[in-house]
């Protein structure tokens, strides 16, 4: 598929598929058409590169640890173990975010109940939750 098809089938921007071409996240294959500025071709497997780099992005990774994983992974150098070991990673960096977010959560339902009860002395402060 072409880039406008493959970035509405992948949920991104067109500007962002070029992006992670340019910085050799997504590789796609380059046609005998188009001249000087041949067509970029996009396999569906492709579409799954593209949700995955967004995913690692939401979790943290620099793009230099998304572009080294996913060259790791097509040099078929990953095993069942190191599968298992940067999937754990994932788990991890979604749990600390999640602790993040419920302690974000506490502080203002916290400073909302405070509001509400027409700011009584003893107003939340933000450095007594873990964010």
């Amino acid at each position: 598929m072409l880039i406008s098809e493959f970035a509405k089938a992948a949920g991104l921007p067109v500007d962002t598929v070029r992006f992670y071409v340019a910085k050799g996240l997504l590789k796609p294959e380059r046609s005998a058409k188009g001249g000087s500025n041949p067509y970029q071709l996009f396999k569906p497997d492709d579409v799954t590169a593209a949700r995955l780099i967004r995913l690692q992005q939401t979790l943290g990774y620099s793009l230099g640890e998304i572009l080294a994983l996913n060259e790791e992974y097509r040099l078929g150098a990953h095993s069942p173990e190191r599968t298992l070991e940067i999937l754990q990673t994932q788990i991890e960096r979604l749990e600390e975010r999640r602790a993040a977010l419920d302690a974000a959560l506490r502080f203002l339902r916290g400073k909302v109940d405070w509001i509400k009860a027409g700011k009584p002395e003893g107003a939340p402060r933000l450095e007594d939750y873990r964010c």
